[in-house]
């Protein structure tokens, strides 16, 4: 079972490899059978069977989740009633394993959700392998299934350190309650299809190719310890730096959850990170963790215990610190100098008196500025004004951050920066102000890039829904590819409840996922049908034809309105019937249109005779005839207006 749900994914479901289940669905998970498998005390009475029979014990997950997969079991053996079931059982000893498989599913990809990776790998492992220095890393990846999230794990850190530091230091904990995957994963052998989330040339870094194997190479393997943990019963691997336990907890029920979340704490070192899938938050909530990047599911653990200081030597007492060598005053000088962000320091007098390599470059301070005061030069007010920043910063005593602040020349790109101005002191006293210029261009372009995606994703529904067919959310298993709508699907749904519901039903099972990929094409085909269907129907028809809703915004334009008016669909979808200048007036049938809307049901037809001016500038008669637009629940929702030539119907009656 695989600990990678991978949030948004449209073709990949899985299930955690501690759960035992797939995703549960809502309430939907604990009413949606009927008739024998309806009975919840004989669906209980099947769990304590299980569990006096030692095969596992599932009190802590959510039941939704076990009765969907002991249904797809009892399905595929023939059995209707929890009862016969358990005779089944009882009767044949391969039935156990076969339905302990059914509920353990294991699904896992590498670098499932390549945003939440490649953030984990710019923000938070340079800061872990910074932290550790010599000392050696610990990683564990919970729920790791056939290996894959445990072997992108592997990748991230030996980018970070190195392939000699990686194999010197780095041990990654990789751990499953299902004893074959784990098998599988110990080969460290995948398919082009396992890889396809590797990109080249990661791909010829880290593996070997044999014939249309994948291999993961042997010399990192070796920092991979694949083993059995149970994350309800067994103890935590202690000591750990990273913890990835992605889209674990949300099959456990809550009590279950705050128990393993409190055993995850305590595997972790002070300040240790926890990398989670999307369909979690109860780490965010628990107080155990503070969240350092909620979007990305990214945390660090608090309160732990602390890591104990070396003794010191024996008959030795504790001493004070000694103060910095000459050595380290130069390492503390090349450190501040050489860090990537800018760096400004500014004394309690206002008087700038530190900038490091990138601030001067930003800048354009060189070392004769230093030492005069922060406000003669031109960094003190542009691109950020920070003298009213430094002014904030002494009078509240805390960290004052100024965000998108955007600087650059008028030939070049603009640059963004989140400023951070931190009060320095000692001893109570205040010594100055730290200035740190952080760069968000990347950032900036990403947001912008998500926002048009979401702009052009919405108005591809707002099209559907002017069919009249309701569209139900359905987010990654109606998506055709992870790649391309993985970081736009949370914005794009209507509720963040049917959003995190979608994506736990596509983080289940293999057999689960392609029966939902089946309905999907099926409902995508019908509604395809339906649409095509619709737009032959609007284009044969030789009159105008508009479907405006309550508000009279026009909702439909058919092909035969574009060529009398001159007027295309996409310019007037959404506007105002009445407010249209399309040569013939439309004012007079306010009243008609008013009384459909809000009069009495007897009221069906309206019709009216006016003066009109094509586009071609040809006048001629027209017949309007609004008919109301009616939903069996809603009542009516709208209108549809018919605009006819009074003179080629009647040499249509004529003809006839």
């Amino acid at each position: 079972m695989s600990s990678e749900a991978g949030e948004e994914e449209e073709t990949g479901g899985a299930a955690s490899a501690e759960t035992g289940g797939e995703a549960d669905f809502g309430s939907s998970g604990e009413s949606g059978e009927s008739g024998p498998l309806a009975d919840k005390a004989a669906f209980e009475t099947l769990l304590e069977f299980l569990r006096d029979k030692g095969a596992f014990d599932y009190d802590g997950y959510k039941r939704g989740t076990l009765r969907r997969r002991i249904a797809r079991r009892m399905h595929d053996v023939g059995c209707a009633t929890y009862p016969a079931y358990r005779e089944i059982l009882r009767a044949d000893p391969r039935e156990l394993p076969a339905l302990f498989n059914t509920i353990l599913i294991n699904v896992t990809s590498f670098f499932r959700d390549p945003s939440a990776w490649e953030y984990l790998a710019r923000e938070i492992v340079p800061n872990l392998v910074a932290r550790a220095g010599d000392r050696p890393i610990r990683a564990w990846s919970a729920g790791c299934a056939t290996g894959q999230e445990a072997f992108t794990l592997a990748i991230v850190l030996a980018e970070a350190l190195g392939v000699d530091r990686f194999a010197r230091l780095v041990k990654i904990y990789a751990t499953d309650i299902d004893e074959e995957a784990l098998a599988e994963a110990r080969q460290a052998v995948f398919t082009a299809k396992d890889v396809e989330g590797v990109s080249p040339p990661l791909l010829e870094r880290y593996f070997e190719g044999t014939g249309s194997k994948y291999v993961f190479r042997r010399d990192l393997r070796r920092g991979v310890i694949f083993g059995r943990n149970d994350l309800i019963q067994d103890a935590p691997i202690s000591r750990i730096d990273l913890l990835v336990c992605r889209n674990t907890l949300m099959y456990f029920s809550p009590k279950t959850q705050q128990k393993i979340a409190k055993r995850l704490q305590f595997a972790l070192v002070e300040g240790g990170y926890v990398f989670t899938g999307k369909a979690e938050m109860l780490l965010a909530q628990s107080g155990l963790f503070r969240a350092l990047d909620l979007k990305h599911r990214v945390f660090e653990a608090v309160g732990t215990r602390k890591v104990r200081e070396p003794l010191p030597g024996l008959g030795s007492s504790r001493s004070a610190p000694l103060p910095p060598s000459a050595g380290q005053l130069e390492l503390q000088e090349a450190s501040f100098d050489a860090a990537p962000m800018g760096q400004l320091l500014v004394d309690a007098n206002g008087m700038l008196v530190r900038a490091n390599g990138r601030a001067r470059a930003l800048f354009g301070i060189s070392a004769a500025d230093l030492g005069r005061p922060l406000h003669e030069h031109e960094v003190s007010y542009r691109p950020a004004d920070l003298r009213s920043g430094i002014d904030r910063v002494r009078a509240e005593g805390r960290p004052v951050m100024l965000r998108d602040v955007t600087m650059g020349a008028p030939d070049a790109e603009a640059a963004s920066f989140d400023v951070h101005l931190t009060p320095l002191s000692s001893g109570g006293s205040p010594l100055g102000v730290h200035i740190g210029f952080f760069e968000t261009t990347h950032g900036r372009k990403l947001e912008g890039a998500l926002r048009n995606a979401n702009r052009d994703l919405e108005a591809s529904y707002d099209e559907l829904q002017a069919a009249g067919e309701a569209l139900e959310t359905t987010n990654e298993e109606l998506q055709s590819t992870v790649e391309e709508l993985q970081t736009t699907n949370e914005e794009l749904q209507s509720s963040n409840e049917e959003l995190e519901t979608t994506n736990e039903e596509l983080h289940s099972s293999n057999d689960e996922l392609q029966f939902l990929n089946d309905e999907v094409r099926r409902t995508g085909l019908a509604l395809g049908h339906s649409n095509l269907f619709l737009r032959t129907i609007l284009a044969s028809l030789r009159v105008g034809v508009i479907v405006v809703d309550r508000e009279l915004s026009i909702q439909i334009w058919n092909r035969e309105c574009e060529d009398q008016w001159g007027l295309r669909q996409d310019e007037v979808l959404g506007k105002n019937l009445l407010a249209l200048d399309m040569g013939v007036s439309l004012e007079e049938i306010r009243a008609p249109m008013a009384a459909l809307l809000g009069g009495a049901r007897a009221t069906q037809e309206q019709e009216i005779v006016l003066s009109a001016r094509d586009r071609r500038g040809r006048s001629f008669e027209c017949k309007v005839t609004c008919s109301p637009l009616e939903d069996e629940s809603a009542g009516r929702v709208g209108l549809v207006v018919w605009i006819e030539d009074v003179n080629k119907l009647r040499k249509s009656r004529d003809s006839r």
